[in-house]
């Protein structure tokens, strides 16, 4: 839908319209006022009200969006995937699968713009390419299809032999009161939304209700993409399926819930799902976390540390004593660097105990322990418990508060090693966060080893990523230093079949900061996180932004993920 602000300033299709002379630009920001008003889509307006004849509008919507412009009536219908005729998008005339070749399923649409594109994708298993015609020309080649479907279809005699009449078709609602739980629709339906996913590489599935729509996305790469619409009326079954698979009270409504269910795919893969349910204003709201084990375990190598960064954290790790904490916000990939170092430590020769909240991933060799409030089983309780059970590596899920953070220091100074995560932005500001807990200073600074900030930045994909080229003074506002432009190059996201909008995969980046003497002398004397900021400068230690823009130069990812990241 076209977009437009609260003055009158017109943009987009409206905009070309009015430069191009079919519209006025009164009639083209009219229009515009008016679409966005009646909550449709700027093209469908065109039509509706017919300011333009249908010709005009498919040959100027086919220049704007650059894509093909065919008449419709020049095709044989005959040739029409009969299959994908009773896909929801078809019966409200909005696009026409003409044909199918090479994983690709080409549409005739007249208006591009409509948000339906995710569910075609969703519903094929197909990509998609669109081809523009007039709109009342696709209107009735889809009445003309249909008509004939059905009456192909009831064309017949029932058992008795009375005759069935075959009428034109009509639009219904889909009969949803036999179904439950557990009918093989609905069953179906939540299947294929995991499936996807897993195929998809998604972390996350959010299932969202609002008043007068629902919505399901993917959390890919970090961003969340809509793909699919169902009907509000299956939100309540889609619930309770879930509900049933996590072992959650279906008839509970009004207070969050956790649950998890396994799917297995394989004999010798599957994949948990963490399930958390939410009460919103409209419903419930379902969030699945996918915990598939391919992802969480990395090895070092893999978590997109540069050479130096590396030596640093196997020199950290090699430690028989201290602490190593892992900083950044929900979503920086912190579980995914611990449960790799847990890996790149776990071996016969260890007692390496975990206390997580929840345990995300079963490591086998690792004696783990999932927190549980409601019985007094906390981090602190766990922690204690486990001084007694002679581990030598310690790993804390998070330092939530002061007597966590105590326990763990007191474990680091007897003779542990202890992994654990902050929600922190910089290594500085890690050790402040400690301080302001009210951690002594002299015990941070005797038992801390390192400190590993980090982020997880989208990856170009190699098959579409495309050059970009920036001038001087904004590469140098960027960060880049003046000597070194020119002797790189950086790219920028395209979108192609192998990726999602440009990006496939993700990679770290890590500001680690090594706990010099320097460093423990400002601890104990107090300092704030500016200077202790200072100091690692001095050190050269690169901040995370320095890390990002090396991942730029590398092409491996692009500036606007980098500045996305850090807006």
């Amino acid at each position: 839908m076209e977009d437009i602000s609260t003055n009158s300033s017109i943009t987009g299709f409206a905009f070309y319209l009015s430069e191009h002379k079919i519209l006025s630009r009164e009639a083209a920001l009219d229009a515009l006022k008016q679409s966005v008003k009646n909550k449709i889509s700027y093209i469908d307006y065109l039509i509706r009200q017919k300011l333009i004849n249908a010709a005009l509008v498919a040959k100027a919507t086919s220049e704007y969006y650059g894509l093909p412009l065919c008449d419709i009536s020049a095709f044989n219908l005959d040739q029409v995937p009969i299959e994908f005729l009773n896909i929801p998008f078809v019966r409200k005339r909005e696009a026409l699968p003409i044909f199918k070749k090479n994983g690709l399923l080409y549409l005739f649409v007249s208006d591009p713009t409509l948000e339906i594109f995710n569910d075609v994708r969703f519903l094929t298993g197909l990509e998609i390419r669109l081809l523009i015609t007039e709109g009342i020309k696709l209107q009735q080649a889809i009445d003309s299809l249909l008509n004939t479907l059905i009456i192909s279809e009831i064309n017949a005699t029932d058992s008795k032999g009375a005759s069935i009449i075959a009428e034109p078709y009509k639009e219904a609602d889909t009969d949803l009161t036999t179904y439950d739980a557990e009918s093989a629709p609905v069953v179906n339906y939540v299947n294929k939304i995991i499936i996807d996913a897993i195929e998809k590489g998604a972390s996350d599935i959010h299932f969202e209700r609002y008043d007068k729509d629902y919505r399901i996305r993917y959390r890919l790469y970090s961003v969340l993409y809509p793909i699919a619409t169902p009907p509000l009326k299956l939100a309540n079954f889609l619930l309770a399926r879930i509900k049933i698979m996590s072992n959650l009270d279906i008839t509970e409504h009004r207070l969050p819930q956790d649950g998890r269910f396994k799917l297995t795919l394989t004999r010798n893969k599957s994949i948990d799902f963490r399930v958390s349910v939410c009460p919103t204003l409209y419903g419930e709201k379902i969030v699945l976390r996918l915990l598939d084990p391919t992802q969480i375990f990395h090895s070092l190598d893999e978590l997109g540390l540069d050479q130096p960064q590396k030596e640093i954290l196997v020199d950290a790790l090699a430690h028989t004593q201290g602490i190593i904490l892992v900083t950044g916000p929900t979503g920086a990939g912190k579980t995914v660097t611990l449960y790799s170092a847990l890996n790149y430590l776990n071996s016969p020769d260890d007692n390496i105990m975990t206390v997580e909240d929840p345990v995300e991933i079963p490591l086998h060799g690792i004696n783990q322990v999932h927190v549980n409030p409601k019985v007094g089983l906390t981090f602190s309780v766990a922690l204690r418990s486990f001084l007694r059970q002679d581990p030598d590596i310690i790993m804390v899920g998070e330092i939530r508060d002061l007597e966590t953070g105590q326990i763990s220091v007191q474990a680091a100074q007897t003779g542990h090693l202890v992994l654990s995560t902050l929600h922190t932005n910089s290594g500085s500001e890690t050790i402040s966060r400690l301080m302001y807990m009210g951690i002594e200073p002299y015990n941070i600074a005797s038992s801390l080893i390192l400190v590993m900030a980090q982020r997880l930045l989208r990856v170009l994909c190699h098959h579409c990523k495309q050059k970009e080229d920036l001038p001087k003074d904004i590469m140098i506002k960027e960060g880049f230093k003046e000597d070194e432009i020119g002797s790189f190059q950086i790219y920028k996201a395209s979108s192609c079949e192998h990726c999602v909008h440009g990006y496939k995969g993700r990679t770290g980046i890590f500001e680690l900061m090594p706990i010099s003497e320097e460093m423990r002398f400002l601890i104990i004397r107090g300092a704030n996180a500016m200077e202790l900021a200072v100091q690692a400068k001095k050190e050269h230690i690169a901040d995370l932004r320095d890390a990002g823009l090396l991942k730029v130069k590398k092409g491996e990812t692009s500036l606007a993920e980098l500045n996305r990241t850090f807006r």
